[in-house]
């Protein structure tokens, strides 16, 4: 049974914010064409098309960007329309959708509900830490609009976790933003490491976070998460809970925990196919789902060998006490070592690991008790 994950980006990277450290940016200005416009209806019925026919358990559907809502509700209207028509293999389909949350309005919270559409709403800590670095076209503050949009989502009862993208000033203040979170009634989090420019050094930007940073903002979140787990109130954090499934003996579903690359569609607004998100570049282009059916997109998939790729781990990292759980970590994030790839943050994962290696362990059995 073959499930089809597709990643969309109906509005390219057009966005109504600004932020510093936005990684699509930076990938654009990296491809010969940097912007695809808006995805036409045409573009859109193919890729459902061919994607739907091709699933035989589920066919998950994660709209980003950019900012998708710039495409417009009808548009998303549109695609649960073709969802439908399409789906003659009756397989579940799951739809999510990745927000800044700035043009959220109630007509899209009855949309998300309607439609079960899980919400991903970026915030980035407390409003002076998310003021400092996600602004608005006019370069102002973003943070209290962004909250609205989180209340509105409660009384439409959608469904909505909170992304973070973790830089120096989130490390730095974790507890802070810890119990602020608690206190929005924010209880599904997830938190990812900042990207650095594609194909540059690391650690060399403002937000650029450093491995022994990561490391000790890893400790120090896990601490308070586990804290509050044994109080049976503990929010669901997506790494730890992956880190624990993996102790228990079960496959991550996050493919940065799984240390593998899966396979992905990601479509850009002209109907580009490409592997990952942090690799919608040139190079790594494996078709177009306006002109190319999935199995001649799978076939470049192959000959790029990204997949494998994610598997040439340094022997240094499969011999590593921690490998269980880390798994080398994203393919984005490593650099080349003497017999294959490092993870960039690797000095920070061993930092984690050797304070909350034991309590992961003892948590992944009692999953199995």
């Amino acid at each position: 049974m073959r499930n089809i994950s597709v990643l969309v980006k109906p509005a390219s990277g057009m966005c109504n914010m600004t932020c510093d450290y936005c990684f699509y940016c930076d990938e654009a200005a990296k491809r010969e064409q940097e912007f695809y416009g808006m995805m036409s209806e045409d573009t859109l019925k193919n890729l459902i098309r061919r994607t739907m026919l091709q699933a035989e358990g589920v066919a998950s559907y994660t709209w980003q960007g950019g900012e998708p809502s710039l495409r417009g509700l009808e548009f998303f209207r549109r695609a649960v329309w073709f969802q439908k028509k399409y789906n003659r293999n009756h397989v579940r389909v799951i739809n999510a959708f990745q927000t800044n949350g700035y043009a959220v309005t109630k007509e899209w919270c009855e949309f998300f509900k309607e439609n079960q559409f899980l919400v991903g709403l970026s915030v980035d800590g407390t409003a002076r830490i998310h003021n400092s670095m996600r602004h608005s076209k006019n370069g102002e503050d973003t943070f209290e609009r962004i909250n609205k949009t989180a209340k509105l989502l409660d009384k439409y009862g959608v469904e909505y976790n909170i992304l973070t993208v973790v830089t120096p000033k989130i490390a730095e203040n974790i507890k802070e933003i810890y119990s602020f979170y608690r206190q929005q009634g924010w209880h599904y989090q997830q938190y990812i490491a900042c990207l650095d420019p594609y194909g540059e050094e690391h650690g060399k930007t403002a937000y650029s976070i450093k491995p022994e940073q990561y490391g000790k903002f890893l400790m120090e979140l896990f601490g308070l998460w586990y804290e509050d787990l044994k109080k049976g109130c503990h929010p669901y954090i997506r790494q730890f809970e992956n880190y624990v499934g993996l102790a228990a003996g079960y496959m991550a579903e996050s493919c940065e925990q799984r240390g593998q690359c899966g396979i992905q569609y990601v479509v850009e607004a002209d109907g580009s196919v490409y592997p990952c998100d942090f690799f919608v570049l040139d190079d790594f282009y494996l078709g177009n789902l306006n002109t190319d059916i999935i199995s001649e997109i799978d076939e470049k998939r192959k000959e790029l060998g990204f997949e494998e790729r994610s598997m040439e781990l340094d022997l240094k990292c499969k011999k590593c006490r921690y490998y269980r759980l880390c798994g080398g970590g994203c393919m984005r994030n490593r650099e080349q070592g003497d017999s294959g790839y490092l993870n960039y943050f690797c000095e920070g994962y061993q930092i984690f690991f050797e304070h909350c290696y034991e309590q992961i362990m003892e948590l992944g059995n009692r999953v199995n008790c």
